[in-house]
């Protein structure tokens, strides 16, 4: 899933930057580990193995107390999917937001859907 992730979010970026496009990607490691390391050793293997040039930010916390503030905004403005079950919690890396050009949330998607 990493890999159709970061080729299709890599493929719409080129696409569509030169009109506004931007994509920022946060690592989390609270999925089964999937992002361990340091934000270096993390940076330096997504750039390797995928060749991604759009905005990779310092690894952080999505779920719980110690969520990133940014998150809890997101989460309180697209609770997501069944978030009567989950409460509104991301549940897998690769959670996808859109946000619009003035910075409202105005989608949520699930870590299955297709960047396209």
């Amino acid at each position: 899933m990493a890999n159709t992730n970061y080729n299709q979010l890599q493929a719409l970026y080129e696409k569509y930057e030169a009109q506004g496009l931007r994509v920022a990607a946060f690592p989390c490691n609270q999925f089964g580990g999937q992002e361990p390391g340091t934000n270096e050793e993390i940076k330096e293997r997504v750039l390797k193995k995928y060749g991604i040039t759009f905005d990779l930010f310092a690894k952080i916390n999505v779920n719980g107390d110690d969520a990133h503030p940014l998150w809890k905004f997101l989460k309180e403005k697209q609770p997501g999917p069944a978030s009567w079950i989950t409460g509104g919690k991301i549940p897998w890396n690769f959670t996808k937001f859109l946000i619009d050009r003035q910075g409202n949330p105005i989608d949520r998607y699930l870590p299955t859907t297709s960047p396209n």
